[in-house]
């Protein structure tokens, strides 16, 4: 049987098929169906295959479409699946299966989970992070807090995605100082720490900014795909002159979940489009921190993070946002040990030496 894409669409309300009618023709050819051609009715169009009545105001509806129609590129791929029909009310799409064929068209984490253990000389513990903050800091300060998060044996050291050509730490300045600081504590204190430089640009830089981080000392990345497009994160994947550790940060993405009733499904966003588009580190938000997603939404993320995709590598969680010290046994517990802890402005509550290397004793024991 020829191989499909396959989307799963939960719809609100009586209309169901009419709705499920509409996906299928909006998402490929936004065109009067009985004004096509009879081949592109049977093979452009996507098919309805199922209809699952739920009994609780909603049904899932599995909508097929053929390869043809996403051209075996990421954007086109995003089109198909959610373009127009984000605009329709009561719409969620909550899974996507994509076949074999399709899923060699994409390179998807360059290290993913087993290549990062290799980089970071961590064959079976989890990974200790934390990200650069607040905003207002000047490159001298940044780079203080690096060098001595990293003395402590951090894994990873991220820019605050919100750090970005401010005013009080212009992007060049203060990746050149942490990149330094970061290497100087590596070699002083035989660490092997990766400093990932947000890349939360204007379009036309973030390539170059890439290069430059790299060029800077940079051992990784952090692209923010809500903002600057999943397709942007997976060019500086795929990229051979930049070949580093790519972090996909949440930010904007909460727009494309939160809502209960539109959107699309946490695991989609964060397994499976973050994977496709390269991340090595996807970052979302941890089950009671500050923000809404359930422990159930977490661990659908973790799976697909982590379950067979093609020939992609698997790779790494990071739940985080307003993680405390206390909570990380219960992450590790909860992910398991393919898991990047990200704890952040809690390290400055009282000593950052001694609470980094009391976050660093909680993960290599663990």
């Amino acid at each position: 049987m020829q191989e499909r894409i396959k989307a799963t669409y939960r719809i609100w309300g009586n209309d169901v098929l009419a709705v499920a009618e509409a996906i299928r023709i909006e998402q490929t050819i936004e065109f009067p169906f009985d004004l096509a051609e009879k081949w592109i009715q049977e093979e452009v169009v996507g098919w309805v295959e199922n209809i699952t009545d739920s009994k609780k105001g909603w049904s899932d509806v599995t909508i097929t479409y053929d390869l043809g129609t996403v051209g075996g590129e990421l954007p086109q791929l995003l089109n198909v699946l959610w373009g127009n029909s984000s605009m329709l009310p009561g719409v969620r799409l909550v899974d996507v299966e994509l076949p074999q064929s399709l899923l060699k068209s994409f390179k998807g984490p360059r290290f993913g989970i087993e290549g990062l253990r290799r980089l970071l000389n961590a064959p079976e513990r989890g990974l200790v992070g934390t990200a650069l903050k607040p905003m207002g800091s000047s490159p001298a300060q940044l780079a203080k807090m690096a060098y001595t998060i990293a003395s402590a044996g951090f894994d990873t050291i991220k820019d605050d995605h919100s750090l970005v050509n401010q005013p009080w730490a212009p992007w060049h300045q203060r990746v050149d100082a942490i990149a330094s600081a970061v290497k100087e504590a590596n070699e002083k204190f035989g660490t092997n720490c990766l400093y990932a430089p947000s890349l939360n640009l204007p379009a036309d830089e973030i390539l170059d900014a890439a290069r430059e981080a790299k060029r800077l000392g940079a051992g990784s990345v952090m692209v923010l795909p809500g903002i600057a497009g999943f397709d942007a994160m997976r060019m500086i994947a795929e990229a051979e002159d930049i070949a580093l550790p790519v972090m996909g940060h949440p930010s904007l993405l909460g727009s494309f979940v939160t809502p209960q009733q539109h959107g699309l499904a946490h695991h989609v966003v964060f397994g499976t489009l973050m994977r496709i588009a390269g991340a090595d580190i996807s970052i979302f938000p941890n089950f009671g921190g500050r923000f809404s997603f359930t422990p159930e939404e977490c661990l659908q993320i973790t799976g697909t993070a982590r379950q067979p995709m093609g020939n992609m590598n698997p790779m790494w969680v990071s739940p985080a946002g307003g993680m405390t010290l206390d909570r990380v046994e219960e992450m590790l517990n909860y992910y398991g040990r393919d898991t990047a802890a990200l704890v952040g402005g809690a390290l400055h509550r009282g000593d950052l030496y001694e609470n980094s290397r009391a976050l660093k004793e909680i993960i290599h024991n663990h």
